[in-house]
């Protein structure tokens, strides 16, 4: 009885020395996300919540990691949530190009995207994690999505995007691959929204309305836009798409031309957001970036942690900031 005793005493000294020396576990992203956010899903062609409501989600998608990684922290995730009133942010990791993507430095591109995923739980809104290539790389795809969802299995507010723009692939080829990354997903994480793209640069959303992925729960696929170049005809297209069942997300748009530059089309650009709204899809804005283009919505004077007067800000970063601040 004595023996036990001591054991008792013996174990719960350990247990004060552990806290007392720093050796109690770290908590996991788990338990470090605000209670809150419900968890997404994805029932007919909607996204929504798992209380049965319906969830349209606007924000603002990040730049290529390796041309603007200094807008890739915490404070700027504040600043759009509480400012911009952004609900979903989309960290866009180039995957290839150059000597500073993916490819050539995965250390730097994961402490990117991580930076901004980690920072929009703190501030409880959504975030993808966009895998921004135009080429198939199946085998760097997996090994990275294997890493996401092992660090956010569980985490409610984390949307995949399993392909940026496909621009040469084949549906053939895109629907095989996108299976394959979305086994690797579901391996660990089996309840998150997935985001598949479609061929040439997101607009051939009939190819998979035509051939839907099937066998897994809460996928979505996207469309691209830029108001300029795509007009009424994807909108229609987009529309046939819905009216065969295939859930779409809008993951990435803006208003001026295809190419990120020349002047801003309102009209086109009003005429999707009405669109969108009467749809209820979900969409995210390009790009938190100072490149000399119309798409990039800051100055090079900018500072990289937000808080930004107009003067800092682009009109095409002034028109998307009054939009999310209005919805």
């Amino acid at each position: 009885m004595k023996k036990n005793i001591w054991k008792c005493i013996l174990a719960i000294s350990l247990g004060f020395a552990l806290v007392n020396c720093g050796g109690a576990p770290k908590k996991t992203i788990q338990e470090e996300t605000p209670a809150g956010l419900p968890r997404l899903c994805v029932q007919g062609t909607q996204l929504m919540n798992a209380e049965g409501d319906t969830v349209v989600l606007h924000g603002v998608s990040y730049g290529w990691h390796q041309y603007w990684p200094r807008f890739y922290n915490d404070s700027t995730v504040a600043y759009f949530v509480n400012d911009w009133k952004a609900q979903v942010l989309r960290a866009s990791m180039g995957v290839d190009l150059d000597s500073a993507c993916y490819v050539s430095r995965p250390e730097h591109g994961i402490e990117c995207v991580t930076k901004v995923v980690d920072a929009a739980i703190k501030n409880n809104v959504y975030a993808i994690i966009d895998w921004h290539s135009h080429h198939l790389l199946l085998e760097e795809a997996k090994g990275f999505f294997t890493q996401m969802a092992t660090r956010y299995k569980g985490v409610p507010n984390v949307i995949y995007e399993i392909y940026n723009e496909p621009v040469d692939d084949s549906w053939t080829d895109l629907k095989a691959y996108s299976v394959e990354i979305i086994k690797t997903i579901r391996a660990i994480e089996p309840d998150a929204v997935i985001l598949v793209g479609c061929p040439h640069w997101d607009q051939d959303i009939n190819l998979p309305a035509e051939d839907p992925i099937t066998g897994y729960q809460n996928i979505m696929y996207t469309v691209h836009f830029y108001a300029a170049t795509h007009g009424q005809w994807l909108r229609d297209r987009t529309d046939d798409a819905l009216s065969k069942g295939l859930p779409v997300f809008i993951s990435e748009c803006a208003g001026m031309e295809a190419s990120g530059d020349g002047p801003i089309h309102p009209q086109e650009w009003q005429a999707w957001l009405d669109w969108m709204q009467q749809r209820k899809l979900s969409w995210v804005a390009w790009s938190i970036s100072d490149k000399d283009e119309t798409c990039s919505m800051l100055y090079p004077s900018a500072a990289s942690t937000g808080y930004w007067p107009d003067a800092d800000i682009k009109e095409w970063g002034r028109i998307v900031r009054d939009e999310l601040r209005g919805r």
